[in-house]
């Protein structure tokens, strides 16, 4: 299958040189219905394949518990290593805890600054 990304209300979605961009949406809400969908919606654009993720979640208002859950067991199929990309301070403090308290079970590192988070990653293209 031949598809190079994908829009909707939560997020916009693309491979660029070996690296699955995903940038959440400003208000996007984390719940299990949307995490399920974040989670299959990645796995049919990666089409089998395993790839590092730049994940932006500058646009995260709100999650519950189920959809962290759901994220924390099935958000790290098919990725090789995950950057998590925020310049907000209350953002960077709360995924600092649910990666503590979910452990990864690929490399998994947050950071304020996107150079700083693609270098990280292309150690796993």
């Amino acid at each position: 299958m031949e598809n190079d990304g994908f829009e909707n209300e939560l997020a916009t979605c693309y491979i660029s040189d070996g690296i699955l961009i995903y940038r959440y949406r400003e208000g996007a809400v984390i719940n299990l219905r949307n995490a399920i969908r974040i989670v299959a919606e990645r796995l049919e654009l990666q089409d089998g394949r395993s790839l590092a993720v730049f994940c932006d979640i500058s646009g995260i208002a709100d999650s519950d518990k189920a959809g962290r859950d759901y994220l924390a067991q099935y958000g790290s199929v098919l990725t090789k290593a995950v950057a998590l990309y925020t310049e907000s301070h209350l953002l960077q403090i709360m995924t600092c805890f649910y990666l503590r308290v979910s452990k990864p079970q690929v490399p998994t590192m947050i950071f304020t600054d996107e150079r700083q988070a693609r270098l990280f990653l292309s150690r796993y293209i």
